[in-house]
């Protein structure tokens, strides 16, 4: 229960970490190495629309990701205590969380990084925190292979090139052909990658249990649900407004529907 509760702080520290160095990888290297020919006038400027695009995705990860921290499910303080006065509670939907010391309201699981749980009220926003945290990473990988490419005159044409950049760049780095911000930005780039595709996988699996009408702890305990169709499976946890939300960090606006569900 130390360990959980250690990583629980952990977590969270090392993804703001991730993002603050990341941030500053846009803001210092990424964005001075597109500065515009002078000789090629345009419109938008390349620095430009790769700041700003970089600025949506960004907020949006990062929106979320508080947001899942505010938006906490219900706390059922009455199925805790004697039994004598403890309510009954639905076991389908509700669970005791070890490491937050409460019982949830359609809980799904429990988060590290955000050092919360993820039940009715916060899933949306969870599912959005992982499809913007993924793309975000993705960008600033493919952000980092342009500077790479420029800086070491590298081509990843080839497939493998990716795949074999981080031994050969190794090797370089100790003889001297390498600097030392190039070396890191290489690092990074696979911490990207990792990252990206782990959020990926994380989003589609919530968003295939969504589509269920299934919670993660449900879908461990072996607990049957009810079949009902998809479309109101999916407008519970993202409301009708669901095209704001995606573009705009917001409050779940399908909680209601949560809660009459769980009666």
């Amino acid at each position: 229960m130390l360990a959980l509760r250690l990583l629980n702080v952990v977590a969270p520290a090392y993804f703001l970490c991730i993002s603050l160095v990341t941030l500053a990888l846009q803001l210092f290297l990424f964005l001075p190495s597109m500065r515009q020919d002078p000789a090629t006038a345009r419109l938008f400027p390349p620095a430009l629309l790769h700041g700003a695009l970089f600025l949506f995705l960004s907020t949006n990860a990062l929106g979320n990701y508080v947001l899942v921290i505010q938006n906490s499910p219900e706390d059922l303080d009455a199925c805790q205590g004697p039994p004598a006065r403890r309510a009954p509670c639905p076991p389908p939907s509700t669970h005791f969380c070890r490491v937050c010391a409460r019982v949830t309201l359609r809980h799904d699981h429990h988060c590290f990084f955000t050092g919360n749980c993820i039940g009715g009220r916060n899933m949306r926003n969870f599912v959005l925190f992982c499809l913007y945290t993924s793309l975000a990473c993705l960008y600033s990988m493919v952000a980092g292979v342009a500077y790479i490419s420029a800086a070491l005159s590298t081509s990843f044409a080839h497939p493998l090139a990716f795949l074999t950049l981080l031994p050969t760049s190794i090797s370089q780095f100790f003889s001297g052909a390498v600097l030392g911000s190039e070396m890191f930005v290489i690092l990074m780039l696979y911490l990207w990658f990792a990252i990206g595709l782990a959020c990926a996988g994380f989003c589609c699996h919530q968003l295939l249990l969504i589509l269920r009408g299934q919670t993660r702890h449900q879908v461990r305990k072996g607990v049957a649900v009810r079949a009902r169709p998809w479309r109101k499976n999916l407008q519970e946890v993202f409301g009708k407004r669901w095209l704001l939300g995606l573009l705009v960090p917001m409050f779940n606006v399908g909680g209601e529907s949560s809660k009459q569900r769980d009666k």
